[in-house]
């Protein structure tokens, strides 16, 4: 059967060792990781190339429902498949009751090289309002922005040499305060959404079905 993976680039790295690792033959169509900051614009852009996708008897996406922006999808000719995770954390976390015992252990603000390199994230918002109002005053607004957070997780996926990642976001746990944590990782999700079986832990949306909140049964969590 023909089948084409819809994916983030902010996970690019998590995604091809997955497809090496498995010697995954389906070809990729990347969407840009900045459209996650606006969830509508990420949803009609995810719907406008679903909708020009044509030839192909399914396609698996590589996204969690990453603030509700795959909430009202509707599959065309064709069903889609994903994992039934709230966003790209639990997915390179490996599991949602991973994910809740770290957030109840302690309150973290996740990172990955991913949304390091492809998104308009913390560490480049931090240096932005230093530039602009000074280190003392951005420390004040970065400290009440992050008041619930005490942890920076590194998530090590094992997808990129982590020594040169490491160097980077511990001086951005030192700016921002937080304790700097390494948290392990799974390509999990990934290799499954791949290989299959797509069983309770992922939805599948049938032809002119559309995506509701019945289909994701795990509490949410966001990264703010």
């Amino acid at each position: 059967m023909s089948t084409l993976i819809v994916a983030c680039k902010t996970i690019s790295d998590e995604l091809n060792m997955a497809i090496e690792e498995t010697d995954c033959k389906y070809p990729v169509l990347w969407i840009e990781s900045g459209l996650h900051l606006v969830p509508d614009s990420l949803k009609k852009r995810l719907q406008e190339e679903l909708n020009h996708i044509s030839n192909v008897d399914r396609v698996l996406m590589a996204f969690g429902f990453c603030g509700n922006s795959l909430l009202g999808i509707t599959a065309p000719t064709y069903p889609i498949i994903f994992p039934r995770v709230d966003d790209c954390i639990t997915l390179l976390l490996g599991s949602c009751q991973k994910r809740k015992e770290i957030s109840d252990e302690m309150g973290t603000y996740f990172l990955t090289q991913g949304w390091l390199n492809f998104e308009k994230n913390i560490w480049v918002e931090y240096q932005e309002t230093v530039n602009r109002m000074g280190k003392a005053r951005a420390d004040r607004i970065f400290k009440t922005m992050l008041q619930h957070y005490k942890r920076l997780g590194v998530i090590e996926t094992g997808a990129y040499d982590l020594e040169d990642f490491l160097n980077t976001t511990k001086l951005i746990a030192d700016d921002l305060n937080l304790v700097h944590e390494t948290i392990p990782g799974s390509l999990h999700y990934m290799k499954k959404l791949l290989t299959g079986p797509w069983d309770e832990e992922f939805v599948t949306i049938h032809p002119g079905e559309t995506v509701s909140l019945s289909h994701l049964k795990v509490q949410t969590y966001v990264n703010s």
